[in-house]
């Protein structure tokens, strides 16, 4: 029989994927399906950190720990969460292990958190083991912070990156509520706070299922750009890729470190709400918790609008932040829920739209560094920021509010500088 051209190559139905190419993601597997993938994967993490964090003082003080311990301890925490996210993050841009960095950071927390459980068994020893399991903790956040964020942009620009790390933010933010209202439930049941620890295990091995099973349906920012652009320039160090970053990156860094400046921290708000009579210590959690429910809403609103109307949402950012200090140490509980409202909602909105302007700043080779630079930023100014409202707030609440109000008229200036670069 004669064989027509037609015949002898039948297109087959499904192509198998070329050798060597990155593999496809699955049809159902959408943009906004990795989204809230890893918003999933944070929101079971959040439950391990943040339920842990909610019980960190009280477990180093009954290892033997003073008060000026802890406090060194946490406040050291909290600095290497922010600080080691520079080196971590121009590191991570130079190898592109975007994925493995993340979960080698996830992994550390979903190990320390819930070893902690041991430590009140360990004798003399348990107090120094605790102390390093909270450090290793924090460090584990930094680890992760700028590749997970690079990974999150690049997933979220087909949707939104406003929308993307908005709704990131308010499944967070579920987390961060959960885990302390379960281990404040197994604590109260069992009457001892290593038992609550330890069930921290769970939602820590569910994380790292979920983004084992997310890195399987996800691409991968330097894969896709060495496919379609070439093999990705590798980056330089951190010195020479910190100065190549643009202008109007390092002005909005400083915005925002103005910004975190003038924005009080929680623990000196609750610090007025006791020491003022307007609440009881055991209510304070109840206060945070709406603080929390501010923070998801103001993350999903100004993700939204960030999207619908440009960056310039973020202009009501310094607003926000001048408006703290005047309601959150009044003598009005009413006015001081208010302002607890205000400063939940800069918060969310500092931790998720403003993310989605430094991903449309900086080149895409080059976000985990810009990430890294900026957490580091808002570090530095965090720890100015604190010992500002800390001295001032118990000498002269006036002084406070208008040195407050001097930083967000900076920050509203140099971020005004910062859109107009944008825009061009």
């Amino acid at each position: 029989m004669t064989e027509h051209p037609g015949d002898t190559l039948p297109a087959p139905a499904d192509p198998g994927p070329t050798p060597g190419a990155l593999p496809a993601p699955r049809p159902e597997w959408s943009p906004w399906r990795a989204v809230v993938g890893f918003g999933v994967v944070s929101l079971a993490a959040d439950m391990v950190y943040e339920g842990a964090r909610s019980v960190t003082g009280p477990l180093l003080a009954s290892l033997g720990a003073s008060a000026l311990l802890v406090g060194l301890v946490t406040g050291a925490g909290e600095a290497l969460a922010l600080l080691l996210r520079l080196p971590f993050g121009a590191r991570v841009d130079r190898s592109g292990g975007y994925w493995r960095a993340t979960i080698s950071g996830y992994a550390l927390t979903a190990v320390s958190v819930p070893a902690l459980a041991v430590t009140p068994f360990l004798g003399t020893a348990g107090l120094a083991v605790g102390c390093l399991l909270v450090l290793a903790e924090r460090i584990g956040k930094a680890v992760r912070s700028p590749a997970k964020s690079t990974l999150l942009a690049h997933a979220a620009g087909p949707v939104g990156l406003g929308r993307g790390f908005g709704v990131h933010k308010a499944l967070d933010q579920i987390g961060a509520f959960a885990g302390p209202l379960l281990v404040a439930a197994v604590a109260g049941l069992t009457g001892a706070l290593w038992p609550a620890l330890l069930v921290l295990v769970v939602p820590g091995a569910a994380a790292i299922g979920l983004l084992l099973w997310l890195r399987r349906r996800t691409g991968d920012p330097h894969r896709l750009q060495a496919l379609g652009d070439g093999v990705p320039a590798p980056a330089p160090p951190l010195r020479q890729a910190a100065r190549e970053l643009p202008r109007a990156f390092w002005t909005f860094a400083a915005s925002a470190g103005l910004a975190t400046a003038g924005l009080v921290t929680f623990g000196v708000i609750s610090y007025h709400l006791v020491t003022g009579g307007m609440v009881s210590t055991a209510a304070v959690p109840l206060v945070y918790a709406a603080a929390m429910a501010a923070e998801a809403v103001a993350a999903l609103a100004t993700g939204w609008a960030h999207d619908r109307f440009g960056a310039r949402t973020l202009l009501v950012l310094p607003v926000l932040v001048a408006a703290v200090p005047a309601l959150a140490f009044s003598d009005s509980f009413g006015l001081v829920l208010v302002g607890v409202l205000v400063w939940g909602a800069a918060t969310g909105l500092q931790d998720s739209t403003v993310k989605a302007l430094v991903a449309q700043l900086v080149p895409h080779g080059r976000r985990a560094t810009g990430y890294g630079v900026f957490a580091a930023v808002q570090g530095l100014a965090a720890v100015a920021g604190g010992a500002l409202a800390g001295g001032l707030s118990a000498r002269s609440v006036p002084a406070l509010v208008a040195v407050v109000g001097v930083l967000q008229l900076g920050a509203l200036v140099l971020l005004v500088r910062t859109l107009r670069a944008h825009r061009a």
